[in-house]
C-alpha cells in the first residue's frame, strides 16, 4: 500500500498560486546546499537545478549529451589524424540534444524573470554552441532544422539579457548596439537558410525592433528635458549650512555670529 501522503504536494500548490499569463518563478538553497529554481505551472512546479544539467543527470559519466558528443568528436578527431570527416550525429543523438536544450530553455526563461541576465547568457551561449553543433554534424538537414528553427527565439533571449545588462548600467550606446546585432543576427539566420520571407513574419524580430524604438525614444525624451535648476536655498537654510560649516571648521567666532544672525532673523 503505498503512502500517498508523502508524494502529495497538495499544500505546496496551495501556498503559491497559479496565475495565467505570468511567468512565477523563485530560487532557493537546499538543506545540502544545493540551488534550485522552481517555475510554478498551472498542474504543479517545475524543478531544476541552477548549475550543470538541470535535472541534474550526468548522461554517460558527463555533464551533458552536449559535452558527451564534444567528447566523442575529439575521440574521432584524434584518431583520424584531426579531421572531422565522417562523424554524424544520428536521429536519435539528435533527439537527445534537443530535449536537453529544452531544459537550458526553461531554466533561462526563468533567470530572466529572476533578472540573473550574466547566467541567461551562460545558458543561452551553452544553447547557441548546441544549435551550431547539430548543424555541423547531423546526417540530413531536415534533422538540423529540427533544433535550427528554434534559433530565432534562442538569440531573442540572448540578446534581451545582453541588452538588459548593459540596460542595468546605464550604458544605452551598448544597449542600443546589442539589440541591433540580435535583430541583424536572427535575418542572417533566415537568409543562411534560404527563408528570407520569414524574417517579415518573425516575432523575434518584431518583439525586439519594439524595443528598440522604445529606447530610442526614452533616450531622446531624457535628452530633451531641460534639467531642473538647483532649488534656491531659504536665508535661514542659508545661515544653517553655514553654522554647521563654521562648526566643523571649529571656527566658533564665525559660528558664533551665525548664531546672533539666526536669532535676529527669528525675532519679528
Amino acid at each position: 500500500m503505498f503512502a500517498s501522503m508523502k508524494f502529495d504536494i497538495s499544500r505546496l500548490l496551495e501556498s503559491w498560486e497559479y496565475k495565467p499569463g505570468q511567468v512565477l518563478v523563485r530560487r532557493f538553497k537546499t538543506k545540502d546546499g544545493q540551488e534550485k529554481i522552481q517555475l510554478r505551472l498551472d498542474l504543479g512546479v517545475l524543478q531544476m537545478n541552477a548549475e550543470g544539467r538541470p535535472d541534474g543527470k550526468r548522461p554517460l559519466g558527463h555533464e551533458s549529451y552536449f559535452h558527451h558528443h564534444v567528447s566523442q568528436l575529439e575521440k574521432h578527431r584524434a584518431a583520424h589524424a584531426g579531421s572531422d570527416e565522417e562523424f554524424t550525429l544520428s536521429a536519435e543523438d539528435c533527439a537527445r540534444l534537443q530535449q536537453e536544450a529544452i531544459q537550458y530553455h526553461h531554466r533561462y526563461i526563468c533567470l530572466y524573470q529572476l533578472g540573473d541576465y550574466q547566467t541567461v547568457v551562460r545558458d543561452a551561449d551553452r544553447n547557441l554552441a548546441v544549435f551550431d553543433f547539430v548543424d555541423e554534424f547531423a546526417e540530413t538537414d531536415e534533422l538540423s532544422w529540427a533544433l535550427q528553427q528554434f534559433r530565432p527565439q534562442l538569440l531573442l533571449m540572448l540578446t534581451r539579457a545582453k541588452g538588459m545588462i548593459a540596460l542595468e548600467k546605464k550604458e544605452f550606446a551598448a544597449t542600443a548596439r546589442e539589440v541591433e546585432n540580435g535583430i541583424a543576427t536572427i535575418r542572417e539566420f533566415y537568409n543562411a537558410f534560404e527563408r528570407p520571407e520569414m524574417a517579415e513574419q518573425s516575432g523575434e524580430i518584431n518583439s525586439l525592433e519594439q524595443w528598440l524604438d522604445n529606447l530610442r525614444s526614452n533616450h531622446e525624451k531624457r535628452s530633451e528635458k531641460p534639467e531642473a535648476e538647483p532649488p534656491q536655498l531659504s536665508e535661514r537654510e542659508r545661515l544653517e549650512r553655514a553654522l554647521q560649516d563654521a562648526v566643523s571648521r571649529e571656527d566658533y567666532e564665525q559660528a558664533a555670529r551665525v548664531r546672533d544672525a539666526l536669532k535676529n532673523l527669528k525675532t519679528p
